[in-house]
């Protein structure tokens, strides 16, 4: 199964308190005619569609596991109807995993008669992702607002280790969602459990093995929540890892992992990762020798690492594993994710340079559980490079915008296992960036007697927010760029923006703006100046009065806006915004203002600073008014007077 986990809870005997609630999963294609007759969801009004249920199974053989899923949902309207794509993926490599016995079929109610359209077996595909993942797809036909589908399927494995991850929670509100499994005496898991509501059912055995694990009315995963780590990452799920198998039994324990050690251990071992670390290059000689004549380890690192980024074109697949090799990679010069940073830690090595390749996971993909051994949690490698005792380098050279010695950000905040085969030392890590970025805003404005404003605005960006910028620019190009400048404000004309740095890894990229305005609500008698343009801070993201998820910024960020603005002849200050400081309680957020005003030049000086990049859900009251007064001050203007 497709092993995706978060940082979860071990379930012991006890958990939430649960009631008994009776099963509404039915035979295929056996429907009430409620179900179908269904206009909305009864625990979520306004949900587009709604899973009926989703039921799981997990049966064995002496030789053989055997999952069984069904599925159904309900349609509510046209934004509902994506539901009717379904990928199923798998690990069909090395026939680890086989997809069988599937069946699937809409049913509608037509003039109060049933009708059913089977999905034609030849509209469902089965494709290779790589050499270990495979997916089956398929679209149901003749579906409307008020369908119903469903479909259920097979997946069995020669693993025990294959037992699945179950998720209860997903993008839909989902009335009853269950797991359930019969489990053999000489095999024994480990669950781990992240649940928030009462169970509908909770059955074990009396070795604590699962016999049913049940949730009912399910709401739906809010997934727009601003800075939410990942949807993967906050779903109420349970997963079970195998702990033993008893001697001379038919079924396997392949991909079972007690420790991180015995999986950095077999990672070492493996043909398509371990074995790829010696893998010669074509031509990489003159690449070694070129950096043995640079002075500095750091002028080695910076030097490889381009080298590499620059000359492999990453294919857009994150794998934890080569597909073809490393060597191909290199001379193909394309290649996956780990393919690409084992080149870059192979040439490291015979540089001279300290380093071992990191399993890791990216932040879409889902945080890494320390407490959960288990290969299925990583997506990709990078290169883990240490340089002193408290600080070290993660080099990722798939993407064209990271630098060498800035910790990409898809990788902040989560759990990395190096894998340091030549010394047998495997070790988990929490990868993290603790310098702050940073923003700097300098704006020097005229403000005209008729309500317009002409100036200069110089943008320095550093770390992330460098990193982003460039990001932008190249993906959308310069007009879409100095759209996003204006942030929506159609009264802010840029007539020219010059880049400084951008090739530059090592210098902050600077922008320099020349910009003119009109002041909206300017009448002639006053003038009213927003003085905090250009700041990238944008609205406000937390207006929302609930939070159901963590917030996790990912990185800590410091704002710095200064202002400088001559008022025009024949006015004067009605009206400047107050200095003032304002902190969270755990002084984990300050907010400076300091205003004054000289010769006819109002200055204005605004520092936001953060000292923590994640915050948890439990303490949203007072994220919440703290954006909110903050916002407040950010929108004060100035106001003039004519005199």
């Amino acid at each position: 199964m497709n092993k995706i986990v978060t940082f979860l809870v071990l379930c012991a005997m006890t958990g939430p308190a649960f009631s008994q609630t009776a099963s509404p999963i039915k035979p295929f294609g056996k429907i009430d005619q409620a179900d179908l007759e269904l206009k909305a969801c009864d625990f979520e009004s306004d949900a587009n569609a709604e899973v009926l249920f989703d039921a799981g199974s997990v049966k064995f053989t002496d030789a053989e596991l055997v999952f069984e899923r069904h599925v159904r949902i309900k349609i509510f309207n046209e934004n509902g109807k994506r539901a009717a794509n379904i990928h199923i993926e798998y690990f069909g490599g090395d026939n680890l995993e086989w997809i069988s016995n599937l069946q699937a079929e809409t049913i509608n109610l037509n003039n109060g008669k049933i009708e059913i359209t089977k999905v034609d077996k030849n509209q469902i595909f089965n494709k290779h992702l790589d050499k270990q993942r495979s997916e089956t797809t398929f679209t149901f036909p003749d579906v409307k607002p008020g369908s119903v589908i469903e479909y259920k399927y097979l997946i069995g494995s020669h693993s025990a280790g294959a037992f699945p991850d179950w998720y209860f929670q997903s993008e839909l509100p989902t009335r009853y969602s269950e797991i359930a499994a019969s489990v053999p005496d000489f095999l024994h898991y480990k669950n781990l459990v992240r649940v928030n509501q009462d169970f509908a059912a909770n059955e074990r055995d009396f070795a604590n093995e699962i016999k049913k694990i049940a949730l009912a009315n399910v709401p739906s995963i809010a997934g727009d929540e601003h800075y939410m780590s990942s949807i993967r990452d906050n779903l109420q799920c349970i997963q079970t890892q195998l702990l033993s198998v008893a001697p001379g039994r038919g079924i396997v324990s392949t991909s079972y992992s007690s420790s991180w050690k015995r999986l950095g251990e077999a990672y070492a071992q493996f043909e398509d990762y371990g074995e790829q670390f010696r893998k010669k290059l074509a031509g990489e000689e003159e690449i070694l020798n070129h950096a043995k004549g640079l002075k500095s380890d750091d002028e080695k690192i910076a030097y490889i690492f381009n080298t590499v980024r620059d000359r492999i074109k990453w294919n857009e697949f994150y794998a934890a594993y080569t597909e073809d090799g490393t060597a191909k990679a290199w001379e193909k010069k394309i290649g996956n994710s780990t393919e690409i940073n084992l080149i870059v830690y192979h040439l490291l090595m015979r540089a001279g340079i300290p380093s071992f390749p990191m399993l890791i996971s990216t932040r879409k993909n889902g945080k890494v559980n320390p407490a959960y051994p288990n290969r299925f949690q990583f997506n990709t490698t990078v290169t883990y490079v240490p340089i002193d005792t408290a600080n070290y380098y993660v080099l990722d050279a798939s993407s064209k915008y990271n630098v060498y010695n800035i910790v990409p950000y898809k990788f902040l905040n989560t759990f990395g296992l190096s894998v340091d085969k030549e010394n047998k030392d495997y070790q988990m890590m929490f990868i993290q960036n603790t310098n702050p970025a940073r923003e700097v805003v300098v704006i020097n404005a005229d403000v005209k007697p008729e309500g317009k404003m002409d100036g200069t605005a110089q943008i320095s960006s550093f770390s992330y927010n460098r990193i982003f910028n460039i990001d932008s620019y190249k993906a959308d190009g310069e007009k879409k760029y100095i759209d996003n400048l204006r942030e929506g404000n159609n009264d802010l004309k840029i007539s020219s923006v010059m880049f400084e740095n951008m090739d530059v890894d090592t210098l902050p990229l600077i922008q320099n703006v020349n910009f003119n305005l009109d002041l909206n609500g300017s009448d002639g008698t006053y003038i009213y100046v927003k003085p905090t343009m250009f700041s990238a801070i944008g609205k406000n993201p937390f207006l929302s009065e609930k939070r159901t998820t963590d917030i996790d910024f990912g990185y800590k960020n410091n704002y710095s806006i200064v202002g400088n603005f001559k008022v025009p002849a024949g006015f004067k200050v009605d009206a400047l915004p107050k200095s003032v400081r304002m902190e969270m309680p755990d002084q984990s957020i300050t907010f400076r203002r300091v205003t004054s005003e000289q010769d006819g030049i109002i200055n204005v000086y605004y520092v936001i600073g953060y000292k923590k990049s994640i915050f948890f859900k439990e303490g949203y009251d007072e994220l919440h008014d703290f954006y909110k007064k903050m916002y407040e001050m950010l929108g004060e203007p100035i106001v003039l007077k004519k005199s």
